[in-house]
Formats: C-alpha cells, structure tokens, sequence
C-alpha cells in the first residue's frame, strides 16, 4: 500500500508528471532558446501546489535548477570578458542539460528526485 500523496512506479504521466515532463524538455530546448526556460519555470511555479508529492519534488527541484543556473550564467556573463567567464558559461550549460535528463531518468521511472537541495547533479 502506498501513502496517498506518493504514486505507484511506472505510473509517470500520473498526477502532473506528464507536465513535469514537458518543463524538463522546455529546459533543454532553454539551451537554444533561452525563452523556453522561463517558460518552464513558470509552468513549474503554477503546477508545484497541485502535484503529487513525488512530482512536487521535480517541480521544486526545477525551480531550483532554473534559479541556479541563472545565478551560475551571470557569473558566466560578469566575467566573460575574462577567458575564465566562457569556461563557466559552458560548465554551466553542462551541468544544466545533465540535471535535466536525470530528472527526466527519475520522471520515466516514477520516482522522485532524490536530493532536490543539491547544487550539483
């Protein structure tokens, strides 16, 4: 028996993971059109309150990743005149498309993202 807020595996469009889903691709199309990003996060700001818990976990962890990374990018930018500014801005890109199609592993699984605080991966 599970707890009423968490979902059974292999149920993923479920509850919101199908809109969850389409935040992580939004993300990754973010690498080409910055725009799609910001769509992203706004699609995960207004569905988080009514996801299960286990999608609320991918929306916060979204949210977070979209935060992050606009933090991380502007010290790209701020320091691009410097060769160092270019060395993050691509670290950033990286670090940016691998939290996302982890989350997307964890969503095709039905299963929450495990350590949604985290800074890294």
């Amino acid at each position: 028996m599970s707890s009423p807020g968490m979902q059974p595996p292999g149920n993923g469009a479920a509850k919101g993971g199908g809109t969850a889903k389409i935040v992580y691709v939004l993300y990754l199309g973010g690498v080409i059109v910055g725009l799609l990003a910001v769509v992203g996060v706004i699609v995960a700001y207004v569905n988080r309150n009514d996801a299960s818990a286990w999608v609320a976990k991918h929306y916060r962890f979204q949210i977070r990743t979209f935060w992050i990374g606009l933090l991380l990018g502007a010290v790209g930018v701020l320091t691009s005149f410097v060769v160092i500014g270019w060395a993050v801005l691509m670290i950033v890109v990286v670090w940016w498309i691998v939290r996302c199609v982890k989350g997307l592993n964890y969503m095709s699984r039905s299963e929450p993202y495990p350590n949604v605080t985290t800074w890294v991966w």
